[in-house]
């Protein structure tokens, strides 16, 4: 279909963005790499009078890395998450995630703040950046803030943004340790039916930390807390990693839909969760 007539912007800087949402309120949007927008104006589920593109704005690319602190601007793609060493050197589960996203296609254009940012459950870097404990840094009319990703998603599509802000950026301290992100889906390209990221640090023979989130399985990723508190400090034994898969069971809410009924998604989720800890463990 054709989506309904819109006015183009692409402001040359970060500014000028943020003034463009000022000036036309509640009828701008702003797009990234728009593979959620752009549908969903095609579908005529948006109209959206004017849209304002940030793909000319060089200060929200690029990742940097600082030690251990690791920033990446907001219009940085998934491949290019995926291509750059320092990052898969640091924090290897980006690119394990990223490569799981979509097709190449996709990839090239979707970037890491388009998202984030539009509180799609089935997104899979959500999670991830929960379980990365990353936070999401905001620009608007009255200055920059930061929001911890395990705060900033409120319901599907609802999140802490506020009118007239813009993601900017996302940063999180890399811990090292083990990782993996495992996901379940009905055909390449398609949207988790369950997908887990998790991140565990070994001391000796032991599990001195764990951080475990979940993709798609309610309205909002799930991160549980009560899953990695279940495997911190344990040997990772069958009896760990039955307590921390009944935590997070415990922690989901997933609906049916063209992806199963409820008790099928319970049961792949459990099933995710055990393969990634699995191969976090034997990576830790």
């Amino acid at each position: 279909m054709i989506p309904a007539a819109f006015e183009y912007h692409r402001p040359p800087d970060l500014a000028a963005a943020i003034a463009a949402l000022r000036d036309y309120g509640d009828d701008a949007r702003v797009v990234a790499g728009g593979h959620s927008l752009i549908p969903m104006m095609k579908l005529r589920m948006a109209e959206i009078p004017h849209l304002i593109d940030l793909q000319a704005i060089t200060a929200l690319k690029g990742i940097s890395i600082d030690g251990s602190t690791v920033r990446i601007g907001a219009m940085t793609t998934q491949a290019e998450l995926i291509a750059h060493d320092g990052l898969a050197s640091l924090a290897p589960i980006l690119r394990e995630t990223a490569l799981q996203i979509a097709d190449p296609q996709v990839r090239y254009v979707g970037t890491i703040g388009g998202n984030v940012a539009n509180g799609d459950p089935g997104n899979d870097m959500p999670a991830l950046m929960q379980c990365l404990d990353a936070g999401f840094i905001l620009a608007g009319p009255d200055g920059e803030r930061t929001v911890s990703a395990r705060e900033f998603y409120q319901s599907a599509y609802v999140t802490l943004r506020e009118d007239g802000e813009i993601l900017t950026a996302v940063s999180f301290e890399a811990t090292g340790g083990g990782h993996a992100y495992e996901k379940q889906k009905r055909k390449i390209g398609d949207y988790a039916t369950a997908a887990a990221a998790v991140l565990m640090v070994k001391d000796k023979t032991a599990c001195s930390r764990a951080s475990v989130a979940m993709t798609n399985l309610s309205d909002v990723p799930v991160w549980s807390k009560a899953a990695g508190d279940a495997l911190a400090g344990t040997s990772c034994g069958p009896a760990d990693i039955d307590a921390a898969v009944a935590a997070m069971l415990a922690d989901i809410a997933p609906t049916a839909d063209n992806r199963g009924p409820v008790e099928f998604k319970r049961h792949v989720a459990g099933v995710i969760l055990r393969r990634a800890i699995a191969r976090a463990w034997s990576r830790a």
